[in-house]
């Protein structure tokens, strides 16, 4: 394995980190994981990962806040995926101070890190669509089942990098601003580096809750056959990515060439993978044969009524393209659920669901 790089993965054993570090390790590179684990299913995702690649599988538990610890790490990286994160817009209201702490503060460590490393490894943020703001200045027509815009154009393309930035959330804020921060420290210091910023995405090892990873949350709802809550109408459109689309996204990277390098790519299913999530629903529930109670709560502040991430860029630059169905996603985490958390008792809960 000496030819291979070392990768190290900031909030590793959270779900989009557990799936890139299985993708290396099985392909025979040394992994270091730096978590916290202080979200749900990081430990489970941390004994899945031991149990299947102790061997060449390295832990360190830290906080990205803790710039020793980064510094540590980074000294033994080729490769630096940082996804560690306060992931919620919810929280970010409740705790502004806290979601910058992790979210800017956490990033700048990061790349302090990397600038004082003499061997310079590569490193790919994880952004968000929330950069964008509440994109309210795009007129959109509502549906039956969802929104659409009214520009014909951008429904077919989806929002392209050259929108212009609008954090309309304390997590907007401290996640645009380690965004950009990402793309000048690049320029600056000679680092090779790239910004996803993100749309949906779901797969194994996802927890999913209320305020992160809807489409996770309301499969397992449907599965456990208990309520949900849709906050606003329901018609709000998003492009969702399975999780291995993404990990092959994430491998073009190892080596950013340098007609990525210092750029930020809008990542995500793109125009022929949308739902809205009443649409969402309608897909579990068809897959399940299980229909929960549904309640509705006002909507949430930011929360953008269509976004669908426009591709092309990054396409254009390394000819990746999602390749998994939204039904097909939804299926796969449907097994995963039922097979890795013991989520089957869905035939001893009749009572609490309308079967179809």
């Amino acid at each position: 394995m000496a030819h291979k790089s070392r990768i190290l993965i900031t909030g590793g054993a959270g779900f989009i980190g557990t799936n890139l570090a299985a993708s290396y390790l099985s392909d025979g590179y040394r992994v270091t994981l730096l978590d916290n684990l202080s979200r749900p299913g990081t430990i489970n995702n941390l004994q899945w990962l031991r149990g299947q690649f102790s061997d060449a599988l390295r832990f360190i538990q830290a906080d990205v806040t803790d710039g020793r610890a980064v510094r540590d790490a980074v000294l033994d990286a080729d490769s630096v995926y940082h996804f560690a994160a306060q992931v919620a817009v919810t929280t970010s209201l409740v705790d502004p101070l806290s979601d910058h702490r992790v979210n800017t503060e956490g990033t700048l460590n990061v790349l302090e890190a990397i600038r004082n490393a003499s061997h310079k490894p590569a490193l790919v943020y994880t952004s968000t669509n929330k950069v964008y703001g509440s994109l309210n200045e795009i007129p959109l027509s509502k549906r039956p089942s969802r929104y659409e815009p009214e520009d014909s154009g951008l429904a077919a393309s989806g929002v392209s990098e050259r929108q212009h930035l609008d954090f309309h959330s304390p997590y907007g804020c401290s996640k645009g601003s380690a965004d950009q921060y990402v793309i000048d420290y690049g320029r600056c210091f000679n680092v090779p580096t790239v910004v996803f910023r993100m749309s949906c995405i779901c797969g194994p090892h996802q927890q999913g809750t209320e305020d992160q990873g809807w489409v996770a949350h309301f499969i397992r709802r449907v599965l456990a056959g208990q309520p949900i809550t849709i906050y606003g109408d329901g018609r709000q459109v998003r492009d969702v990515l399975y999780v291995g689309d993404l990990v092959r996204a994430f491998r073009l990277l190892e080596r950013p060439s340098v007609a990525v390098q210092h750029r930020a790519f809008n990542i995500g299913g793109g125009p022929n993978q949308t739902t809205s999530v009443l649409e969402l629903l309608d897909i579990v529930c068809g897959l399940t044969k299980c229909r929960p109670m549904i309640s509705f709560a006002p909507a949430r502040v930011g929360d953008q009524l269509w976004y669908v991430s426009d591709h092309s860029r990054f396409t254009e630059a390394t000819r990746w393209r999602p390749t998994v169905t939204i039904s097909e996603s939804v299926q796969q985490m449907i097994s995963w659920m039922t097979l890795e958390q013991g989520v089957n008792e869905i035939a001893e809960r009749e009572p609490e669901c309308a079967l179809h």
